[in-house]
């Protein structure tokens, strides 16, 4: 197996860094460094174990709003390269080129061919001139990478860089036999997770979950943005009950209570929201993936209750099927994230337990 510390020791990523960057240094908003201002903090800062964000907005702001590129977390890179795998002269499609720097890190194994695919023209064009500058000359194409890039196929390996709620089957049709697919599954609700696919003779694709992944999403599947009140306020008809069911208990579970929620509540996703006041107060939202005027529905914490109270709006009970699915994988017995697996086919998706027949 390739030691990839080794390999980002050979290629750094702060060769792909640009000279402003933001990074998560503490309470409070984006912290923004400038190479410029101060080289010395801007070099420690992009040689942290941890994001640092190169877009916000799709450039339309800068240090707010929704970061929308970023240099990856390294030990993330790591795992996902650890499960790539990737061969001596084989095929790689990237999806998401970003900065260009797990184009360059591919780029350098021994004879491996990269395919990156990036949508925003202005990421490419700057991940193009610092691969140049680095002395890596990978393939690069601007597009949308849910659709693969067919002229290339077919591919050995295909590494993906974005967050995506389901399987674009293009990427499985250009992988050949035996080959693997690597991408962090986001379904919606809760955090997302690390898949890694290997795809049969018979175009179908299997595999398993393992470990957290928060990435970003892949550009046309970004969940609304709209404040949660969005939806309520849409006009739906709303239903008030009560739950001694505390919700913080979703938010603090494993990561597989998630896909199993996600599985069982499909089209969804969650935001949970602090009170900004000390007083312990917590709101789960459960909205609608396609935004204000669908179903959506809220529960509020608040210490001291014995009862915290549920909104629900639009044509489904989300809260009481949310609270369905929690109680369905603690009835499976709490079963950890790297027992549960997915089957791809032209026709559908579906999330098991140990066995590709066991279907949730």
């Amino acid at each position: 197996m390739t030691e990839w510390r080794e390999v980002f020791r050979r290629v750094p990523r702060r060769l792909f860094a640009p000279s402003v960057v933001w990074a998560d240094l503490g309470p409070g908003p984006w912290a923004c460094v400038d190479r410029e201002a101060d080289p010395g903090r801007w070099e420690e800062v992009v040689e942290l174990d941890q994001p640092v964000v190169i877009q916000f907005e799709d450039g339309e702001a800068e240090g707010e709003g929704l970061p929308t590129s970023s240099l990856s977390m390294p030990t993330m890179v790591a795992e996902f390269l650890d499960r790539l795998d990737p061969l001596p002269h084989d095929r790689v499609l990237e999806i998401g080129t970003g900065s260009g720097w797990t184009a360059a890190v591919l780029s350098s194994l021994p004879g491996v061919e990269v395919t990156s695919i990036e949508v925003d023209p202005g990421i490419a064009a700057e991940a193009a001139r610092r691969l140049e500058a680095a002395g890596f000359r990978p393939r690069l194409v601007v597009g949308d990478g849910e659709g693969g890039w067919p002229q290339g196929a077919p591919y050995d390996r295909v590494h993906v860089m974005c967050a995506a709620p389901y399987v674009p089957y293009p990427w499985i049709e250009q992988t050949r036999p035996g080959g693997v697919i690597v991408l962090p599954y986001s379904p919606g609700f809760g955090c997302g997770t690390i898949l890694r696919l290997e795809v049969l003779p018979d175009g179908t694709a299997l595999g398993a979950f393992s470990g957290a992944a928060d990435y970003m999403m892949l550009r046309a599947h970004r969940p609304a943005r709209s404040r949660p009140s969005a939806w309520a306020a849409a006009g739906a008809p709303t239903r008030a009950s009560e739950t001694g069911f505390d919700p913080r208990v979703i938010r603090y579970a494993p990561i597989s209570s998630d896909l199993v929620i996600a599985a069982l509540v499909p089209g969804v996703v969650s935001a949970f929201f602090d009170d900004t006041e000390p007083t312990g107060e917590v709101t789960l939202w459960v909205l609608a993936s396609e935004g204000p005027g669908g179903p959506w529905a809220s529960v509020d914490y608040a210490p001291g209750r014995q009862a915290y109270d549920v909104e629900q709006g639009g044509d489904r009970s989300l809260w009481d099927e949310v609270q369905a699915a929690y109680f369905r994988w603690v009835g499976l017995g709490r079963p950890d994230i790297s027992r549960f697996g997915l089957t791809v086919t032209p026709q559908r998706q579906k999330v098991w337990l140990d066995d590709p027949g066991n279907e949730l």
